[in-house]
């Protein structure tokens, strides 16, 4: 039987390059397995769903190494899982040395081990400068005052009167936070906050 196999990081990116591939290599559509999640280890449901699928002698296809995985030991321990203890052949089409099916001997699976390495190593490698580059546009943003995380809310309308309320006893904390639709830890943090004059009036 032949498979392929398809990875994209998040769910804005497009696998249609990969689905391609796996067209013109042959691949029946239904024997496509495919992730929508990051490379860093292979805990991801559709590569376990292949996993159980593969039988000796079956073939596998990937586009590229990376979208195999992009941490350098689990790329190494996958591959020997695949070709050696179930013993599948994988060929990866950007990279025609990476093809089990060829080389078997001594001198071919020499080379084939190399060039496994050194596009692991490339691939953990981009996974980490990627990371980097996300950190560094975080902390050049922040330098530009860009906020992250859910914008603020307004303070309601009605939080220094029943800030009042409270702190008459007329009502209590929980009171108190349901008729502001605050949870109650977030109104005693305002009132705490706005009995120290620093009050930020936002939520």
């Amino acid at each position: 039987m032949i498979y392929g196999y398809i990875r994209v990081s998040t769910r804005e990116q497009n696998e249609d390059r990969q689905l391609i591939a796996m067209n013109k290599a042959g691949v029946p559509p239904e024997n496509i397995f495919a992730d929508r999640q990051s490379g860093k280890d292979f805990n991801r449901m559709g590569y376990k769903r292949l996993l159980r699928r593969l039988k000796r002698d079956d073939l596998l296809y990937i586009k590229s190494i990376d979208r195999l995985g992009r941490n350098y030991e689990e790329i190494q321990q996958q591959w020997r899982t695949i070709t050696k203890d179930k013993g599948v052949d994988i060929c990866v089409i950007d990279m025609p040395l990476l093809d089990t099916r060829r080389g078997k001997d001594l001198v071919g699976t020499f080379l084939s081990d190399i060039v496994l390495q050194v596009l692991s190593f490339v691939a953990e490698n981009e996974r980490t400068n990627i990371k980097q580059r996300q950190a560094e546009g975080i902390a050049a943003a922040k330098l530009r005052g860009v906020k992250f995380g859910r914008p603020p809310v307004p303070l309601p309308e009605n939080f220094y009167a029943v800030h009042k309320e409270w702190r008459g006893k007329k009502i209590t904390l929980r009171e108190a936070a349901e008729k502001c639709s605050l949870p109650v830890g977030t109104f005693y943090h305002k009132a705490r906050e706005f009995e120290k004059g620093q009050l930020n009036k936002t939520v």
